[in-house]
């Protein structure tokens, strides 16, 4: 399944969102790799392995399900997780890419691919549209926190 959307940070037709800062974004999707379950409730728990200025390699654990990936920055530009193949996983990949087509005006960009071909896309067409919509309330939810988080100061701290 190849699945891409884009959520809006800054709606400058409402006066009632906060703008956030290209830089506190930065921070927020930081802040997702580095502490998932602050996003995502149901993982159990996250151990960073390795770590550089550029990347991390990660230890998901989902009760007895432990998934290994790769997160990779492009400092202020995007965040790309890598699964590789392991055990009854497919190889797939998420990107989360800051955009600004005007000062201020930022969006998310979420590139997802499950590594599947066009064929089992196919025939996987009614669960990939279930996939394809949770995928985009749980973006819906990440930007939603990182927007809490902002407005609580905790994005103020520029990382790498």
């Amino acid at each position: 399944m190849k699945f891409e959307h884009l959520v809006e940070i800054n709606d400058f037709n409402n006066p009632l969102i906060t703008e956030i800062t290209r830089e506190q974004l930065w921070c927020g999707l930081i802040m997702r790799a580095e502490m998932p379950k602050l996003f995502m409730p149901y993982i159990d728990d996250c151990e960073i392995s390795e770590r550089t200025e550029v990347s991390m390699q990660r230890s998901l654990r989902y009760g007895e399900l432990v998934v290994i990936d790769q997160v990779s920055l492009v400092h202020l530009q995007h965040v790309h997780y890598q699964v590789p193949a392991q055990n009854d996983i497919h190889e797939s990949s998420l990107r989360m890419s800051i955009e600004e087509p005007s000062p201020g005006s930022l969006f998310v960009r979420f590139v997802y691919d499950d590594g599947q071909s066009e064929e089992q896309d196919a025939a996987n067409e009614m669960l990939n549209e279930y996939r394809s919509s949770a995928y985009h309330q749980a973006d819906i939810d990440t930007i939603s926190m990182i927007r809490e988080l902002a407005e609580a100061g905790r994005l103020d701290a520029l990382p790498s």
